[in-house]
């Protein structure tokens, strides 16, 4: 295998998403695994608000490869196992999330810190530390507002830290604005977009056919 996976770019609503990126944080440059949208019934219809792109170290593909080679991307999609995996691996993750719709850091930091802390306290890993890093993943971004076309950007280290960062155009800034180091704060931002109860199945859709492809 080539040392890194050869892949093409997603377009999601207009927005795309390049086939490779270098995380704020990071040495490394990672392939593009999967894209997709986020939205929400509302009345009847559906409405989008933010396409989502998630990226993996080269070697995510020879680490998944062990389990997941020869399964198709059917039932990669239904395996709750295969995207935990993802988000557990030992491997750099890096998840852009553009604003299909405007949305204020106050309105998107609590949704994710309330998805966070539901989870955290049904698996009973709900600590002091957890409660903490919560608390600094909401100041990072009260002051913040995202326009169409903005983004937010999450470095999720093997290390457990997580690198926020923020983008007001397509472009990757080399540093993050915040790191807050916590495994399972790190892991839940990527386990609330593509875990079992995930905000984007079409992400979900998208990584699984393109890494299906590369195993």
């Amino acid at each position: 295998m080539s040392a890194s996976p050869s892949v093409t770019k997603v377009l999601v609503e207009s927005i795309e998403f390049s086939p490779a990126a270098k995380p704020p944080g990071s040495s490394n440059t990672l392939f593009l695994g999967g894209a997709g949208v986020r939205g929400m019934e509302i009345q009847g219809n559906f409405v989008k608000f933010t396409a989502i792109g998630v990226y993996l170290e080269d070697s995510a593909v020879p680490s998944l490869a062990v389990n997941w080679k020869g399964k198709t991307a059917e039932e990669l999609t239904e395996s709750d196992d295969f995207f935990r995996e993802i988000v557990s691996g030992p491997f750099e993750k890096f998840t852009k999330v553009t604003m299909i719709l405007p949305l204020t850091g106050k309105q998107y930091s609590e949704k994710v810190a309330e998805n966070c802390v539901a989870y955290w306290k049904a698996v009973g890993k709900y600590t002091d530390a957890e409660s903490e890093a919560i608390d600094k993943f909401l100041q990072v971004f009260k002051d913040e507002t995202f326009a169409p076309g903005a983004s937010i950007l999450f470095t999720q280290s093997p290390a457990c830290s997580l690198t926020i960062s923020f983008s007001k155009d397509g472009s990757i800034p080399e540093q993050g604005k915040a790191v807050i180091e916590n495994k399972q704060l790190s892991e839940a931002v990527l386990e609330s977009i593509i875990g079992k109860h995930g905000v984007s199945p079409s992400a979900k859709q998208s990584l699984a056919a393109r890494l299906s492809e590369l195993f």
